[in-house]
């Protein structure tokens, strides 16, 4: 069975044991025996998909085949947002699919959906409901359903979702893969039927978090076309993070509906996350709870009928009873009403900027349970509602997050955590999502029984026409003087050691700050951290730098040398020696 992660299959063409031909056939195959209904409401032909291989640039996505669910334009495709009387024919494919193709990716088809993208469940589709890949009576999640199943099942590499609630990250967590919920406005929307304009997020699934990242490169551009595009170049860079970061948990009892599995799921990733150097924070869950209960018990509901308005009030009988009875009920929603709720989204981010300043990135279960089917079916509306208690909140917020799994329920379900992190901080959270996910014991990706530890984990690489700097004291992360370095965005590439041969000594400033010195003497290696930061930022940060320190060149425990800081030989004359503890956070926590 061919493994379709993007560095298995660049490996294979490289080296000639695949060819994209092929695997384009194996997975027509696949389609065929497993049938296209519910997964797919629309396919490219395997004609035109292998037509369109012939033509494609050799760019970084060459042969990469992928998915993008139905309500996102393909040109010359029918886009019908899970409802056949909304159908129309695109004749200009999305922005985000256009970035994709022009990188080499092809196309399979268009997915299933729970209609006009309402839904964390995938059964309001009238093109069939979506299970999950381990279970045919329970949920696939939604309202990426179709998409998100496509992954899981081994049919694409990855495909494109959406996220207003929780849609690019439900069905990743209820089907065993990830779900990548770039920050607002930094895929493209122009080519969407939206939801909730100005929250709606294109999202990526895939098997690994460094595929993930990988596609967010290539569709992460800003786009004039779209009023709400937001240009972040830097975003989906990946990024390494320090020892002591800190991650928020919410204190108390989470709830998770009676799931107690799910809860231990949750307590043994906190557990790992702890074990990779993460230092876990006690923070207030109260604002973000509050925020989530916005997003449909709040204006925004009215934003969904935007959307939609005139084909809702010329045709409801088209609209799923479900979907009807949320979107075309908004009706009666006032300018008044609205002002509020901004002014309450306001009150509520501003109180959560509290807890932000407390964390590095937050950690949560992506949903306290799951559903079957038929649970769902009896009740549509209140258990829909439960499965975004811990992702109706991030678009309000302006927050990203990368959900992966986290284990399987002695029933063989999955369950998932997601990791929060501020606007276009997409990079770094995807980098410790994948460290976290690559924590799971016996991973592996959604249904297909590939291995995790087969695949590529995200590589941390200094960006071209960058400077990178080393620090040893008190500029390391949670130090005193960090925030110069996060001041410039500075960004973390790795952790190391100096190369023997240097002395370190305790100096007597305010704040505390070591001394450097190479005399020949030390052993073993002191730790620095490496950061990269653009020319005009490293110049204003060297500015910063009083005697009797500096900025000189040292060396690595690799032999490779960087700009770092070094101390005046005359300034360590009596200060202690420290050399022995190896760097300044030994030193603090034992000296």
């Amino acid at each position: 069975m061919i493994a379709l992660d993007i560095a298995s299959l660049k490996a294979g063409y490289d080296n000639g044991t695949l060819t994209p031909q092929a695997v384009l056939e194996e997975i027509y195959a696949r389609i065929a025996e497993r049938g296209e209904r519910p997964v797919w409401i629309s396919l490219v032909p395997k004609e035109t998909a292998l037509a369109k291989l012939a033509a494609a640039p050799k760019g970084s996505l060459w042969g990469i085949p992928f998915a993008v669910k139905d309500n996102i334009d393909v040109a010359g495709m029918p886009t019908t947002a899970g409802c056949p009387d909304f159908a129309y024919k695109a004749t200009r494919s999305a922005t985000v699919v256009e970035l994709l193709e022009a990188q080499g990716a092809i196309l399979v088809g268009k997915t299933n959906l729970d209609q006009f993208a309402t839904g964390l469940v995938g059964v309001r589709s009238p093109y069939g409901i979506c299970s999950s890949v381990f279970s045919v009576d329970h949920v696939s999640g939604g309202s990426s359903s179709g998409s998100g199943v496509a992954v899981a099942a081994g049919l694409v590499s990855f495909s494109l979702g959406t996220d207003t609630a929780g849609s690019g990250r439900v069905p990743a967590a209820f089907n065993n893969i990830v779900g990548l919920k770039p920050s607002k406005g930094l895929i493209s929307n122009r080519g969407l039927v939206p939801a909730c304009r100005s929250l709606d997020c294109i999202s990526i699934f895939a098997g690994t978090c460094a595929d993930a990242l990988a596609v967010l490169a290539v569709a992460g551009s800003y786009d004039a076309e779209d009023g709400f595009s937001r240009a972040a170049p830097a975003a989906a860079v990946a990024t390494a993070w320090p020892k002591g970061f800190r991650f928020g948990v919410p204190k108390g009892e989470l709830e998770f509906f009676g799931d107690t599995q799910a809860r231990d799921l949750y307590l043994a990733a906190v557990e790992r996350l702890q074990g990779l150097g993460g230092t876990k924070v006690d923070i207030d869950f109260t604002a973000f709870a509050q925020c989530a209960q916005l997003l449909y018990s709040g204006p925004w509901v009215a934003e969904r009928l935007a959307a939609i308005q005139d084909f809702a009030r010329e045709k409801p009988g088209s609209i799923h009873e479900v979907v009807r009875g949320i979107i075309v009920g908004a009706d009666t929603i006032s300018a008044v009403s609205a002002f509020d709720g901004f002014y309450k989204l306001a009150d509520l981010t501003r109180a959560a900027e509290a807890q932000w300043a407390k964390m590095d990135v937050m950690l949560l279960p992506t949903t306290g349970t799951t559903y079957r089917i038929d649970e769902v079916l009896a009740d549509p509306v209140k258990l829909n509602s439960n499965l975004g208690t811990y992702t109706n909140f991030v678009n309000l917020m302006d927050l990203c997050g990368t959900a992966i799994p986290a284990g399987f329920r002695d029933n063989g379900l999955p369950f998932g955590v997601t990791l929060l992190g501020r606007a276009f901080q997409d990079g770094a959270v995807a980098s410790l999502a994948d460290r976290l996910h690559r924590s799971l014991d016996d991973a592996t990706i959604g249904g297909t029984g590939q291995r995790l530890e087969q695949t590529l984990e995200i590589q941390i690489k200094p960006q071209p026409n960058r400077a990178l700097v080393a620090v040893v004291g008190a500029h390391l992360a949670g130090q005193p003087l960090h925030g110069q370095l996060q001041d410039r965005n500075a960004r973390l590439v790795g952790t190391t050691r100096t190369a023997p041969g240097y002395s370190f000594y305790a100096l007597d400033t305010q704040p505390a700050k070591p001394g450097l010195v190479y005399d020949g003497q030390g052993v073993g290696g002191i730790e620095v951290e490496i950061y990269e930061l653009d020319f005009e930022a490293f110049g204003s940060f060297v500015a910063l730098i009083p005697p009797p320190l500096g900025i000189g060149s040292l060396k690595l425990a690799d032999g490779s040398w960087v700009q770092g800081f070094t101390c005046e030989a005359h300034a360590v004359k009596g200060a202690r020696d420290i050399t022995a503890f190896g760097g300044w956070r030994a030193y603090l926590a034992k000296g």
